[in-house]
């Protein structure tokens, strides 16, 4: 086993106390006391492995190329999109990432199309308010009999699909490298997005952000939505290409609901226009954060990050290729 002394491991945030013993088995652990660039080079010196907490905290170029000892990152989740890859890989450095919550965050979509459905929300007001009269002003919605559409049929769309069985609904599927015979036993149809943008009565996005899916829902994606849907966007912030184009879609009755985990910027600007629609739901990216989610994470990431620094294979990385001879 290699000699690990007087190096280290850097945190760029808070990890479970399991993940830190294991990573501890191979070197001592040290978390920034802050997320930007110059914080984080400045733990650069010794470090063999940095773990990339959050999304305010990015493994950029600089920070890679400051860590003459880096040889391994770590990325808590399924999302890699604050590491930079390509200078990793150039460097031959395995990005070991962990696809293991997507369960907790699949719970958290149909949480909160569950929520704007049955709007419940707008219920807890009026009971809160005092204005219990008020219930017999409006109906909630339904699951069953209606269409969903599922951007996106990785891990999480999978499990969502899998959560959806019960409701008796009509599942619609998007996704370019998945084939019909894959999801068939979920009860997925896959379809092209122009059709489950028409088609859907309930949208829902679990797509990971890249140069295919960066602003996917923009104005135009929206105009070709059934009249009326709800849209619910767990996955990337990124994907919609402003909060503009929502509040737009709400204010014309093009979008009944909105309901949002990530944002195009995070923290995002609580002042855009959209935070006063009352037809909104929001979480502060965190409906994949639940406890057994991030136990499993933390594990999975710290184990696979150990595995390369003694010199066995991880269980999940980003760029395997660095292993070729």
């Amino acid at each position: 086993m290699t000699d690990y002394s007087g190096k280290r491991i850097v945190t760029t945030g808070p990890i479970g106390p399991e993940a830190i013993s294991i990573l501890e088995q191979v070197a001592p652990g040290e978390t920034a006391s802050g997320s930007d660039e110059e914080t984080i080079i400045k733990l650069m010196s010794n470090t063999i492995g940095i773990v990339s907490r959050g999304l305010e905290a990015k493994v950029t170029e600089a920070v890679i190329e400051a860590a003459a000892d880096l040889r391994v990152i770590g990325r808590p989740g399924a999302g890699y999109d604050t590491v930079d890859v390509d200078a990793a890989t150039a460097r031959k450095i395995p990005l070991v990432f962990a696809p293991v919550g997507g369960f907790a965050v699949a719970e958290g979509a149909l949480g909160i199309l569950l929520s704007l459905v049955k709007q419940l929300p707008r219920s807890d007001e009026i009971v809160r308010g005092g204005r219990w009269r008020e219930r017999y002003d409006f109906l909630t919605g339904d699951l069953i009999t209606h269409t969903i559409g599922i951007i996106g049929l990785g891990r999480i769309g999978a499990q969502l699909a899998r959560l959806l069985v019960p409701f008796e609904m009509e599942v619609l599927g998007y996704d370019p490298i998945v084939e019909q015979e894959s999801v068939s036993d979920l009860g997925v149809t896959v379809v092209e997005l122009d059709e489950l943008l028409e088609r859907s009565d309930y949208i829902s996005a679990h797509v990971p952000l890249n140069d295919g899916t960066r602003g996917l829902i923009d104005a135009a994606a929206v105009a070709r939505m059934k009249r009326g849907a709800i849209f619910v966007n767990t996955a990337r912030g990124g994907i919609v290409e402003s909060l503009d184009v929502l509040a737009d879609g709400l204010e014309s009755g093009q979008l009944r609901a909105v309901g949002l985990d990530v944002f195009p910027e995070e923290p995002p600007d609580t002042n855009h226009r959209l935070f006063r629609d009352p037809r909104c739901l929001f979480s502060p990216h965190n409906v994949g954060t639940s406890e057994v989610a991030m136990a499993r994470i933390y594990r999975s990431m710290a184990r696979s990050m150990v595995n390369v620094l003694i010199g066995k294979a991880p269980e999940f990385c980003v760029n395997p290729e660095v292993f070729e001879a």
